[in-house]
Formats: C-alpha cells, structure tokens, sequence
C-alpha cells in the first residue's frame, strides 16, 4: 500500500538569491566578542591595576600613551570593534523589535549615522591628539 501526497498548493518559485550577510554578521558578533574581551580585559588591567591605579591617569599620561603607535591601535581597534559590535547588535534589535518598514528604516538610518560620526570623530582624536597643547 503507498501513501500518495498531494503537490504543493503555492506555486514553486525560483529560489531567491540570499546573501550571507546574517550568517556573517553572526560570525563577526563571536570572533569581535573575543577580541573585545582582549582588548577590553588588556585595558582594564593595564589602566586600574599595573603602576600605581587609576590615580596616575591624567592628560599626561594619555599624552604618553598615545604617542606610541601601538595603543593608538590598540585604542582604535577598541574603539572600531566596540562600535561595529554594538552598532550590529543594536541592528538585530530593530529588526526584531520594529514592526512598521519605516520606523525600522529611520531606526537604522539613526543608527547607521551615529556610527558613522562615533567612528570618525574618535579616530579622529586618537590619531589628531596633541600631547603639547597649550593650557591658555
């Protein structure tokens, strides 16, 4: 005795062509997750515990740290991944919180803008920072 089914009631339709944006997003949210513990972890322990605490943190010592390439990228790298982790993190949100396609475009307008401006402006800083500014 066979069991015959019956065909499918929604007409086939070619298969869309899906980028793997989601599954790359997801991929970046992990690898920059464990960077950003990295990073973060480094900074903490280097900035609170290693010589003296946090007593010792001052313009000068920004001064200092920043003069070296290796915490401008350190910083930077912080900065960019922090922002870009976050900035993602929040796009999920939108679109599993927005219900209207156009407060969840704004929403991400929004969001894409601010992260634009965050990015620019504080790599602007780490690599524009001018330890012997003036203090008239």
């Amino acid at each position: 005795m066979t069991v015959a089914l019956d065909k499918p009631r929604s007409p086939r339709r070619p298969a869309a062509r899906r980028s793997n944006f989601e599954m790359i997003s997801w991929l970046f949210m992990r690898i920059s997750g464990v960077a950003l513990v990295v990073l973060v972890l480094g900074h903490l322990f280097i900035m609170n515990i290693v010589d003296g605490g946090v007593h010792r943190i001052d313009f000068a010592f920004v001064a200092g740290r920043w003069a070296s390439p290796f915490w401008q990228i350190w910083d930077l790298s912080m900065l960019w991944l922090a922002e870009i982790h976050g900035g993602n993190g929040l796009r999920t949100v939108i679109n599993d919180y927005a219900r209207k396609d156009s407060t969840r475009f704004w929403l991400k307008i929004m969001l894409y803008v601010s992260m634009v401006v965050i990015l620019l402006l504080g790599t602007y800083v780490i690599f524009t920072f001018d330890p012997n500014i003036s203090a008239n």
